[in-house]
């Protein structure tokens, strides 16, 4: 009986360089053992957001057009029913934007479902996927915004640790936020950050109201980890914008935002 042996061997050099051996060993005829490298060396990397919107359809792919075919009917019946009406646009960016201040809005009057008025409304910029549509706003546009499975989160923290949020905002240029107002320079330092019209109290307590996900301190908001307390609650975040739609729709208006200088750059 013949015998075919393989022996690879990853090695990682300091360069992040792969180098792969492969050694064959032919018993029976009597093959000596080769030994192929090959050498792979990273060139470059780019990182950015690609926004995902109808633009994209203007050249759709036939090969991805038919195999989607099947479930599409069922798809868009699920995500075709108008919620309500927006007045604008909105797109989330930094330092402050349409969209952020409106879901950062939705979190802060969220907040009444639990309890009192939070001091704070705060959303991450990373996690608004997609932009709000000038009028008709359907289930769709809601769950492509919105597309993670987050949960309203209260939590609270003293002055000194919301001091240190604000510089964490400020490092990164800005998140989402509603009932405060930051200064910040263009290198990511805060100058001035107040809550409610009035200076940070290093020794009071200020209530948030945000999503789960960062208040385990993700997105670089560290301080939110370092609470007096959390509540999670078992209220989506995407349902509270849903129902924000809606109760505007029901009063036979259409949800708008506008920019407040809650962030400014100097």
């Amino acid at each position: 009986m013949d015998f075919f042996f393989v022996n690879l061997a990853v090695e990682y050099k300091p360069n992040m360089m792969r180098t792969f051996r492969i050694l064959f060993l032919y018993v029976c005829c009597g093959w000596s053992a080769a030994t192929f490298a090959q050498r792979y060396e990273l060139g470059d990397v780019k990182a950015g957001r690609y926004e995902v919107t109808r633009r994209l359809d203007a050249n759709p792919d036939s090969g991805a057009l038919r195999v989607v075919a099947p479930y599409r009917h069922a798809v868009d019946s699920m995500m075709a029913p108008v919620l309500g009406e927006s007045e604008v646009a909105m797109r989330a960016d930094r330092p402050e934007s349409l969209l952020s201040n409106f879901v950062a809005d939705v979190l802060r009057e969220g907040s009444l479902r639990v309890g009192k008025m939070a001091d704070i409304g705060l959303c991450n910029i990373g996690g608004l996927r997609s932009t709000m549509p000038k009028g008709k706003v359907t289930y769709g546009d809601v769950l492509e915004i919105a597309p993670f499975e987050n949960h309203l989160c209260i939590l609270s923290l003293d002055g000194r640790k919301l001091t240190e949020l604000m510089e964490q905002i400020a490092a990164v240029g800005g998140e989402g936020i509603s009932g405060a107002r930051l200064v910040i320079t263009a290198d990511g330092r805060l100058l001035s950050a107040e809550v409610g019209g009035k200076p940070i109290d290093p020794n009071g307590i200020y209530v948030i109201s945000t999503l789960d996900y960062l208040a385990e301190g993700n997105d670089k908001m560290y301080a939110l980890k370092d609470n007096l307390s959390k509540n999670v609650t078992d209220i989506a975040v995407r349902d509270l914008i849903m129902e924000s739609i809606r109760r505007t729709a029901a009063q036979g208006d259409k949800i708008t935002a506008r920019m407040e200088g809650r962030i400014v750059k100097q």
